[in-house]
């Protein structure tokens, strides 16, 4: 009987020592209640003591957890729709608020992360054109969504780590029109940006040509005056070559040689002069 009584004191004791043990591990929240009332949560992963039968414990998920938006139709500024098919990664930041406010129920944050996050996507796709939404395609939609989703789930204990859109398209019903419409307006875009580019070019040409003339004008004017600088230091240079009759004479004598010489052309070779002529006088007189 003793025997007996001892094993069942031991049985029972390691029952309590066994309920009164609580193991962390690294990705949960262990929350320890009493009579329904959360008293602690242990963030830290380890072995901790609760009170046996009058305290239990649940269990949170503490690490990232990555939730799949159902796929669904949003209206662009310019009143296109596009399919939004987006996924959110988000962590239980509060265990006690995400307890008190969700039951602790995975599936309820999931449906309270859905409406604010597309509500926070409506908001933000609904004041941008379908063109600027396929441009911020480069995560700054994204981003965008996130910053409008804000701390409104932090009440839930929930924090939202990043928004990402898996895919934005149009409807397939109405997708070639689309692209169709694109192409032309970047066509248009494109001739402007080549009309404008045309008619700068236009100006740059006859802005050149206008200086080009200006600069050949004052250039032809400054040469007609070096020119005239010129001849006249060689008039006067003459001049005073031959200030005096014997030089004045020898300057008409070779002057005048010179003009018979260029008289003579091909092969003629002879000099008619009527016996009057200025050049026939200098010629008897020698």
């Amino acid at each position: 009987m003793k025997k007996s009584f001892l094993v069942i004191i031991m049985i029972i004791c390691f029952i309590l020592f066994s309920n009164s043990l609580v193991v962390t591990y690294p990705n949960e929240y262990k929350m320890i209640k009493q009579f329904g009332e959360i008293i602690r949560v242990e963030k830290e992963p380890g072995i901790s003591f609760k009170a046996p039968v009058i305290q239990s414990t649940t269990t949170l998920p503490n690490n990232i957890q990555i939730y799949d938006i159902p796929i669904s139709d949003v209206i662009t500024r310019d009143k296109k729709t596009m399919i939004a098919d987006a996924f959110v990664l988000w962590r239980i930041s509060d265990p006690i608020k995400f307890t008190r406010h969700l039951n602790g129920q995975i599936p309820q944050a999931q449906s309270r992360i859905s409406a604010s996050v597309f509500s926070s996507m409506k908001s933000v796709i609904s004041n941008m054109d379908q063109m600027s939404i396929i441009e911020n395609r480069n995560g700054k939609l994204d981003k965008d969504i996130k910053d409008n989703t804000g701390t409104s789930l932090n009440e839930y204990g929930i924090e939202i780590l990043a928004i990402e859109t898996k895919a934005l398209d149009m409807p397939s019903d109405n997708k070639q029109a689309v692209y169709e419409r694109m192409i032309s307006e970047r066509n248009n875009i494109a001739a402007s940006y080549t009309a404008k580019g045309n008619s700068e070019a236009e100006k740059i040409k006859n802005n050149t040509e206008k200086e080009v003339k200006v600069m050949k004008s004052e250039a032809n004017k400054n040469a007609e005056a070096i020119k005239a600088e010129g001849e006249a230091e060689y008039m006067k240079i003459l001049s005073e070559a031959y200030n005096d009759n014997d030089k004045a004479e020898f300057y008409n004598f070779v002057r005048s040689l010179d003009a018979a010489k260029h008289s003579l052309n091909g092969n003629n070779k002879t000099l008619v002069l009527d016996k009057s002529s200025p050049l026939v006088q200098i010629f008897y007189e020698y």
